[in-house]
């Protein structure tokens, strides 16, 4: 019998190119881009469109994979990203308060918002975003897109926070959308010497899970690295959380990062023998 492998990849930005080179890499998809990876799993962490050139092609990459791991027995998952809120918000609620000083098209624009991704994002992928999860629970490995504790403001249980979101984007207020969507972009709750690990296992326990896996804050700008020496997923607060967006946008490699660590497996293994 063939282990299903469980990957994540961080946060693509329209990176498309990347992303294909380095799932080719890991036996995912093959020359065309079509799935091959049999009964794998593969979750995307959110923030799909903004900063690169190809941020529709990476939705459609990812709707398309969705349905052929399915077919193959797979799965193929995405959680909702703060930017692919912010292009869904522009698309729709353009004027929604974000701050006292700026709308959410303006935010979405500061932001690495591109023109072609908001005049591409028509009502069959934008229905698809809206159906996003939040928040998954994956072979005990709890997938957020940010580092905050700030999903908890959205329901204390999976299904209460995901029928949240799911509320919000089926129905995007404009008065409420973009503060809504600005809880996203907070970050850092679990890097704090002092606070952070008590605030993962916080979040653990309520949600459920052994480890947080998210994208959001890269790896470079997190960690203090050069994207150019980004070539693996860092593992913090005392190993409950583990930080997956190697900074796409920044230069570094796309990296689907295989779940368990492999370290961790060799463990395991050994502990069975």
């Amino acid at each position: 019998m063939i282990a299903v492998a469980f990957y994540v990849v961080g946060d693509v930005h329209g990176f498309l190119r990347p992303a294909t080179d380095a799932l080719r890499e890991a036996g995912l998809i093959d020359d065309d881009d079509k799935w091959i990876g049999g009964e794998n799993i593969l979750w995307f962490l959110g923030d799909l469109t903004d900063r690169g050139p190809q941020g529709i092609a990476v939705i459609d990459l990812v709707r398309r994979l969705q349905e052929e791991a399915a077919a193959a027995g797979g799965e193929v998952g995405c959680i909702l990203g703060n930017h692919d809120m912010l292009l869904y918000g522009s698309k729709f609620v353009p004027d929604s308060p974000v701050s006292e000083q700026r709308n959410l098209i303006q935010v979405w624009a500061l932001n690495g918002g591109q023109d072609r991704d908001l005049s591409k994002l028509d009502h069959v992928r934008a229905r698809w975003l809206a159906t996003l999860p939040a928040v998954a629970l994956v072979q005990d490995h709890l997938l957020i897109h940010a580092d905050t504790l700030a999903y908890l403001e959205f329901g204390k249980t999976i299904t209460e926070i995901n029928t949240t979101f799911h509320d919000l984007m089926a129905r995007p207020e404009p008065e409420t959308f973009g503060y809504q969507a600005r809880q996203l972009f907070r970050r850092f709750d679990f890097l704090d010497a002092e606070r952070g690990t008590s605030n993962a296992r916080l979040l653990l326990d309520r949600l459920g899970g052994k480890r947080i896996v998210h994208g959001h804050s890269t790896i470079p700008e997190t960690f203090g690295v050069a994207p150019s020496t980004v070539d693996a997923p860092v593992l913090y607060a005392d190993g409950l959380v583990l930080a997956a967006d190697t900074g796409l946008a920044l230069g570094a490699k796309c990296i689907p990062i295989h779940l368990p660590l492999p370290e961790e497996e060799k463990d395991e293994a050994t502990a069975s023998e």
